[in-house]
C-alpha cells in the first residue's frame, strides 16, 4: 500500500450512494457508548449468574485484553496491509484501510464504523463462543470478550489520540513516534498502536534512536494545533 501523495487535509470518497458514505464515518464516542453497556453487562452475568469469583473476572478479562493485542497486531499487519492484485481486492482494502494511509488526518475514521464494528464483534463473539464450547469452558467467554471489547476501545482511543495530539506522557513517546513512521516512512513496520510489544517480538519495530524526529513535521500531523489554526486565522 503506497502513495505518491498523503494528504494532511481532506476526505476520501468511498462510496457514491450518501448513505453507505454515512455509515463510514464514526466519532469514538459513539462506539465507547455502543460497546460500554456490552462489557458492564457480561461482567456482571459472570459474577452474578455464572458465580465467577472477583479474582477469577479480573484474571480472564485481562487476558482478553492481551488476546485483543495480538489480534490488533494480526489484522492490521496481515489483513489491513494485505497485498492486491486485482481492482476489486485493491478496492476492498482501500475501503477497509487504505483511504486511512491516504488520508491519515481524518478523524471521522480513526476509529471502525459503528455497523462493520458490531457486524465484526458479534462474529468473533460467536467464534470464541463456540471454540470455547469445544474445550468445555464456554462460560468464560462472558469474562474474556469484555476484556478483548475493552482493548479495542483502548486501541481506538489510543490510535484516535495519536493523529490528534501530542503524547501526554514522556514514556508514551515511542508509541507515538512508531505509529507515524508507519504513516510517513515504512508501512512494513510499526505495526502496533495501542502497544509495541509485537513489534518488538516480531522484529517490525522501528529503531527510534537512528529515526531523527522532525518535531515541525510532528505538528503538522496534530490535530488543531496551534500554528495551523494561527495560520487558518491570517488565512481569512
Amino acid at each position: 500500500m503506497h502513495f505518491d501523495k498523503i494528504h494532511n487535509k481532506g476526505q476520501a470518497r468511498l462510496f457514491k450512494n450518501k448513505y453507505l458514505e454515512f455509515l463510514t464515518k464514526t466519532h469514538p464516542l459513539v462506539i465507547w457508548g455502543m460497546y460500554l453497556p456490552v462489557i458492564i453487562l457480561m461482567l456482571y452475568f459472570s459474577t452474578a449468574t455464572l458465580f465467577f469469583t472477583g479474582l477469577q473476572t479480573t484474571v480472564i478479562f485481562i487476558a482478553g485484553m492481551f488476546f485483543w493485542s495480538l489480534f490488533e497486531y494480526t489484522i492490521h499487519r496481515f489483513v489491513f496491509h494485505l497485498f492486491a492484485e486485482s481492482e476489486r481486492a485493491k478496492k476492498i482494502v482501500y475501503v477497509i484501510h487504505g483511504n486511512h494511509h491516504e488520508y491519515p488526518r481524518d478523524k471521522e475514521r480513526l476509529f471502525m464504523p459503528a455497523v462493520p464494528s458490531l457486524l465484526l464483534a458479534m462474529i468473533l463473539f460467536s467464534i470464541m463462543y463456540l471454540a470455547a464450547y469445544i474445550f468445555g469452558v464456554s462460560p468464560y467467554v462472558f469474562a474474556f470478550f469484555p476484556g478483548f471489547l475493552t482493548g479495542y476501545l483502548i486501541y481506538g482511543s489510543m490510535h484516535y489520540a495519536i493523529h490528534a495530539w501530542n503524547p501526554p506522557f514522556k514514556w508514551m513517546k515511542p508509541l507515538w513516534r512508531n505509529h507515524h513512521l508507519h504513516h510517513y516512512k515504512n508501512v512494513e513496520q510499526g505495526f502496533g498502536v495501542s502497544s509495541t510489544l509485537w513489534d518488538h517480538i516480531f522484529g517490525t519495530m522501528f529503531d527510534l534512536a537512528k529515526e531523527k524526529e522532525d518535531k515541525e513535521k510532528v505538528q503538522e500531523l496534530m490535530f488543531g494545533n496551534r500554528k495551523a489554526k494561527k495560520e487558518q486565522l491570517q488565512s481569512r
